[in-house]
């Protein structure tokens, strides 16, 4: 792997979002993978880290398939993507929800810290959006304030009782602090 492989990941990842946008917003969605990736970095991860980081959402939520992932950066990049995509779209909020948060407990930490990054990325964005819309941006989500409330809590939950070392300790202790400073210290709807 080399710096060049970074830039391989970002401009994979910009031909796979074109024209996606973040929720509610203009904000073209390639700023979150980004936003992801920088988080990594700012948490000294490994490169591999950072990469599937830049493409987290590609099998997700585009045409991207874990085969072009394996082809252009590797079995192991490709496996840390599968490991943070939800498995099943079509399933319910609640079903997937609680599949991620079982599946995080006993996870790798590459893909904890991942997932990490990523939700705190989408809790920032929450944040500032609310701050600009109010309690209206709970409408651009699929369940209300309680359930992000339930989920992020959980999430939270999860990364601190993985703690171990770094790069995971700092990060899921300011994670754990987003989260509570947002949404208080609450339990399930």
């Amino acid at each position: 792997m080399s710096e060049d492989t970074i830039f391989k990941a970002v401009q994979c990842a910009v031909r796979a979002h074109l024209g996606q946008f973040r929720k509610g917003t203009r904000i073209p969605y390639i700023i979150h993978p980004l936003r992801v990736a920088e988080t990594l970095i700012e948490y000294d991860c490994s490169e591999e880290v950072v990469i599937a980081g830049i493409l987290h959402d590609t099998i997700e939520d585009t045409a991207i398939t874990v085969d072009d992932i394996v082809r252009s950066f590797g079995e192991k990049i490709a496996e840390l993507v599968v490991h943070v995509s939800e498995p099943d779209k079509s399933d319910i909020w609640e079903n997937r929800k609680q599949h991620t948060i079982e599946y995080l407990k006993d996870a790798p930490m590459d893909v904890l810290l991942i997932t990490c990054a990523d939700k705190l990325d989408n809790l920032r964005s929450i944040q500032k959006d609310y701050t600009h819309a109010g309690e209206e941006v709970w409408s651009r989500f699929n369940r209300p304030k309680d359930y992000q409330r339930w989920y992020y809590q959980a999430l939270a939950d999860v990364f601190m009782s993985r703690i171990d070392k770094e790069p995971g300790t700092t990060l899921f202790h300011v994670f754990n602090r987003e989260v509570e400073d947002f949404f208080g210290k609450e339990g399930k709807p």
